[in-house]
């Protein structure tokens, strides 16, 4: 794999616990805040400062509690490694079972993430914050990082990987979604929203949609198209939310109508 920073966001080397400071308490403070979308009734969300002071111990102990262990307070490696559990499982998830297509490889990982619930963290100063978005993100994170196109360039390498080939065959590694869709359009890969709505028959699921503002060439938001079916998408997507922002808080299922929006469509075939 190309996209390696979430083994940074996995690693743990020592014992953490009350009193320790610094961008390993920080990360452990991240994981506590995000448990409750797995454990809604546990309360284990606190301040993210890196200070491992009384109510992160708290959060601790309430996290052992949801997870069936002995409440210590203390953060052991193994410990570590059940809060961070979610992202282990989406990008170490094993591969697509017998002969698949790379577009059954895509859906398999996209829909993956999509369980395992990605989500960023934001604060009161900014938002695109979190383990999810610096794996995504290339260790990035922060407002200017809308990790749409990062979610997108994550799935196509695991699934790329995983039959023994390279992603960026077929684009430019990028957060940027101007660069892929101009790259498309130069390697004619990128069939545009006019020749979509003619043929939608020739867009596939595991195809990658890029919206489009109309009549310019400004390309704003990303995802994966899992289904087409009458004048729709349906879709898995990055960095959107319940009313389909293109910088929302986490990865979502959404339908979008190709008849009435601007969606240009970029084929992984072949990949």
């Amino acid at each position: 794999m190309k996209k390696t920073h979430f083994k940074n966001e996995l690693a743990l080397a020592d014992t953490c616990k009350k009193g320790a400071e610094g961008p390993v308490v920080k990360r452990i403070q991240e994981w506590l805040c995000l448990t409750p979308l797995r454990f809604p009734e546990a309360v284990t969300a606190t301040a993210v400062d890196g200070k491992f002071g009384s109510a992160t111990e708290r959060a601790v102990r309430n996290f052992e509690e949801a997870i069936g262990q002995k409440q210590t307070g203390v953060v052991t490696p193994e410990l570590f490694h059940r809060l961070a559990e979610p992202l282990a499982m989406a990008f170490q998830a094993p591969p697509v079972a017998g002969p698949a297509s790379i577009h059954q490889g895509i859906l398999h990982y996209a829909r993956i993430h999509l369980r395992q619930r990605a989500t960023e963290l934001q604060s009161a100063q900014e938002q695109n914050l979190g383990p999810w978005v610096r794996s995504y993100c290339d260790g990035y994170e922060g407002s200017p990082f809308k990790w749409c196109m990062g979610f997108v360039q994550s799935v196509l390498d695991l699934a790329a990987s995983g039959a023994g080939r390279d992603y960026t065959a077929i684009m430019p590694a990028s957060l940027s979604c101007d660069v892929v869709a101009m790259a498309g359009r130069q390697n004619g890969r990128l069939t545009d929203s006019k020749s979509v709505r003619s043929n939608p028959k020739q867009v596939l699921p595991g195809d990658v949609f890029l919206l489009r503002y109309p009549n310019l060439n400004d390309w704003y938001h990303t995802g994966i198209i899992t289904r087409v079916v009458g004048d729709c998408f349906e879709t898995i997507e990055g960095n959107t939310d319940s009313k389909g922002s293109s910088n929302g808080t986490a990865v979502f299922t959404r339908t979008r109508n190709f008849r009435t929006t601007t969606i240009d469509v970029f084929t992984v075939e072949g990949l």
